[in-house]
């Protein structure tokens, strides 16, 4: 009776082994489904914030090899190099500049009220639109296949509050004014035409007051097209006054940079890390 058991304990166990072995395989099956999955779901050539809030965990845990991902002075180089090159093509409204942190060197990237934070190891610190800018360029230069497009060699700055124009589409705005006055002087012609059938006579009966009617028409349709132009203009100025004063916030006119910013300069012109303190750490 012993040694019919044990042939059946011996005849289980191998079934046993494998069927334990199998779900490993599942696992590395649907791993790699999922990895396939990624890769027809997601341009990586052109990988951006959206999609980086698209991403689930799991599907960014098989997009990205963890063990393979770039550190150090050549991650904070290509970080450098396709920040700029977004910023020369007015992807993204920020300043780049490198900040010393010991032995160690950053990389930060600001606008006029948020900012992030790059350390050599791929961590990133920050808050807002910088932020979500910034992330998705850290993940893709992470990686040792992806190679940033190369920045321009100059001109990559944002540009000088002075050098912004104040109109964007004059020629535009120049267009709608002539429709506006040839519309303009039609009215005025066929009301000048009422006005003589009106006092003279000498055309079918209601001529008059039909080309008086038409006439405040065209009238009506100048004014709107000059209005529309008048309004164009001045939201181009507030636009472009808006724009000037984000550009001084940030500090291209005077040099001073947000004081929000956990940096310091120093007598040299150089950047140096100074963490905020919290308001919890303050009181204390």
């Amino acid at each position: 009776m012993s040694e019919s058991s044990d042939e059946r304990a011996g005849d289980d166990r191998p079934e046993s082994e494998s069927t334990a072995a199998s779900p490993d395989e599942s696992v590395d099956r649907s791993v790699e489904e999922l990895r396939a999955e990624v890769e027809d779901k997601y341009d990586f050539d052109n990988f951006g914030p959206a999609d980086m809030a698209e991403m689930s965990a799991d599907e960014w845990d098989v997009a990205f090899d963890h063990d393979s991902w770039i550190t150090g002075e050549e991650l904070l180089d290509k970080i450098e190099q396709d920040l700029k090159r977004r910023i020369a093509e007015r992807d993204v409204f920020a300043v780049v500049e490198r900040v010393r942190h010991g032995d160690d060197e950053l990389l930060i990237a600001y606008s006029d009220s948020d900012y992030a934070l790059i350390y050599p190891d791929g961590t990133v610190e920050g808050a807002g639109t910088v932020l979500r800018d910034v992330q998705p360029t850290v993940a893709l230069c992470s990686m040792d296949e992806y190679e940033p497009d190369p920045a321009p060699e100059a001109d990559f700055l944002l540009p000088s509050p002075d050098d912004i124009p104040e109109q964007s589409n004059e020629r535009g705005n120049l267009m709608l004014q002539i429709i506006a006055a040839a519309q303009l002087l039609a009215g005025v012609g066929l009301i000048g035409v009422s006005l003589y059938y009106a006092a003279f006579g000498g055309a079918q009966p209601g001529t008059s007051m039909v080309t008086g009617v038409a006439g405040l028409g065209f009238i009506g349709i100048a004014v709107f097209l000059f209005m529309t132009v008048a309004n164009a203009r001045l939201s181009d100025r507030f636009r472009t006054e808006e724009f000037r004063e984000r550009l001084r916030s940030i500090g291209l006119e005077d040099g001073e940079r947000p004081e929000f910013l956990p940096v310091d300069a120093t007598d040299d012109g150089d950047l140096v890390f100074a963490p905020v303190e919290r308001d919890d750490e303050a009181a204390e």
